[in-house]
C-alpha cells in the first residue's frame, strides 16, 4: 500500500475499471455489503485493484492493507474470496469503531459481459446495478426484467428491491447500486462561483462552469466543460438529470433569473442561488410570473449554503458544496432499486 492512500479519494471505482477493461488488464473489486455497528463508509463501500492502479477505501485504514494482500490472492487464484474484520474476523486485524463487516473480493475479467455492461451504462450515465455471487456476475439497467438471471444471484436482486441501500446480499450473492456520477453546474464567474467550482473538482465531482459572454481564455480550474452560451442553452447542453446540481452565483438578476427559470423544471437534483434574502421574494414573484408552479419553486435553495456564517469566497464555496452533497447524499438514502415496469404490472393483475 501506498504511503499516503490518495487512491482512497476516488470513491468511485468505476473511471479505474473502465480504464482496466480498455487496457484488457484484470482487476478486483471488493465491495462491502454487511455491516453490525458503525462503519466509516457505509454500505457499498468499495476498492479496485488493477494492476498499479487502485481506488477506494473500506474503513479507517484499519483492513485496506490485508485486503490488498487478500486482493492479490484472487487475482492468482481467480477464486472470490469472502472477508470477515472485526468480531468473527482475525484477532490481528481490529476495528477501532468497533464494528463488523463483510466483504466480497471478485476478479474482474476484462472479458466479462457484466463488467463491460456495467461500464457502458455508466458512460450513458444510466443507473446499473451489479449482483454477483464472487463467480457469477450480472449488470441490469434500471427498469430492464431480469429475465434469464442466473438463480444464484435472484435473491440478492429481490433484496435490491426492497431495501434502499448502496449495497447488500441474499443467498449467497450481494449487488451494488451505481448511480450515474454526481455533476455541479456553476453559474458565474466572481471568486465565491471560482471557489465553488475548486471545491467541487477536487470534491470529484463532474463540474461544469458557465459564464455567458466570458472570455476565451479557459478558467483557471480544470472543469468538465466551460460554457459561455446563455444559461437556459448551456443546462440544455448539459442535460438536468437527478443526478445533476446547479448553482447560480452571478449576482446578475436577468442571468440568475434565466438560469432559474431553465433549471427548476427539470429533475436537477439541487437548484439554488446566491444572493440577499430580501431579493426572494422579488425572485420567486418573477419565475411565478413566468409560469413555474410552486411545486418547482419550493425546490429553489435561496440564499444557497449551509448557514455557517460563512463571509470569504471559500467558506462560502463550502456551505454551498456541503449543501449539494447533502441532497445528493438524501436522495441516495432513500432509493431503492425500481422493480421492473413489467414485473410490476403483472403483479398488479394477479399474474
Amino acid at each position: 500500500m501506498q504511503d499516503w492512500p490518495e487512491y482512497g479519494l476516488t470513491s468511485d471505482v468505476r473511471g479505474v475499471l473502465a480504464e482496466a477493461l480498455r487496457a484488457d488488464t484484470p482487476s478486483v473489486m471488493v465491495t462491502l455489503h454487511a455491516a453490525e455497528g458503525a462503519t466509516p463508509l457505509g454500505l457499498g463501500a468499495q476498492m479496485l485493484f488493477a494492476g498499479e492502479a487502485r481506488a477506494g477505501f473500506l474503513s479507517g485504514g484499519c483492513v485496506e492493507g490485508d485486503v490488498a494482500l487478500q486482493a492479490d490472492a484472487v487475482l492468482e487464484s481467480l477464486e472470490p474470496r469472502r472477508l470477515i474484520y472485526g468480531r468473527g474476523g482475525p484477532a490481528d486485524i481490529q476495528l477501532l469503531c468497533g464494528s463488523r463487516i463483510e466483504l466480497l473480493v471478485e476478479r474482474i475479467d476484462p472479458a466479462s459481459a457484466a463488467a463491460r455492461r456495467l461500464a457502458a451504462l455508466s458512460a450513458a450515465r444510466r443507473p446499473a446495478l451489479w449482483l454477483s455471487d464472487g463467480t457469477t456476475q450480472a449488470s441490469l439497467a434500471e427498469g430492464e426484467a431480469p429475465n434469464g438471471l442466473p438463480r444464484s444471484l435472484r435473491e440478492a436482486f429481490a433484496e435490491a428491491l426492497i431495501h434502499p441501500a448502496l449495497a447488500g446480499g441474499a443467498g449467497g450473492a450481494v449487488f451494488r447500486r451505481f448511480d450515474p456520477a454526481a455533476r455541479l453546474a456553476v453559474v458565474g464567474a466572481d471568486p465565491i462561483a471560482l471557489a465553488i467550482v475548486g471545491l467541487a473538482v477536487q470534491s470529484g465531482l463532474e463540474t461544469f462552469l458557465i459564464r455567458p459572454k466570458g472570455p476565451q481564455a479557459a478558467p483557471p480550474v480544470a472543469v468538465a466543460g466551460y460554457l459561455r452560451t446563455p444559461p437556459a442553452q448551456a443546462l440544455a447542453s448539459i442535460g438536468l438529470d437527478p443526478w445533476t446540481a446547479v448553482t447560480v452565483a452571478t449576482h446578475e438578476l436577468e442571468t440568475d433569473h434565466a438560469a432559474l427559470l431553465a433549471a427548476l423544471p427539470t429533475e436537477a437534483a439541487y437548484v439554488g442561488v446566491l444572493g440577499s434574502r430580501k431579493r426572494i421574494p422579488e425572485r420567486l414573484g418573477r419565475l411565478r410570473a413566468e409560469g413555474l408552479g410552486e411545486a418547482e419553486l419550493m425546490r429553489l435553495k435561496a440564499p444557497m449554503g449551509l448557514d455557517i456564517a460563512a463571509r470569504a469566497p471559500w467558506e462560502i464555496g463550502l456551505s454551498v458544496l456541503a449543501e449539494v452533497v447533502a441532497a445528493f447524499k438524501a436522495r441516495e438514502a432513500r432509493r431503492t432499486w425500481p422493480e421492473p415496469a413489467a414485473a410490476a404490472g403483472a403483479r398488479r393483475a394477479g399474474v
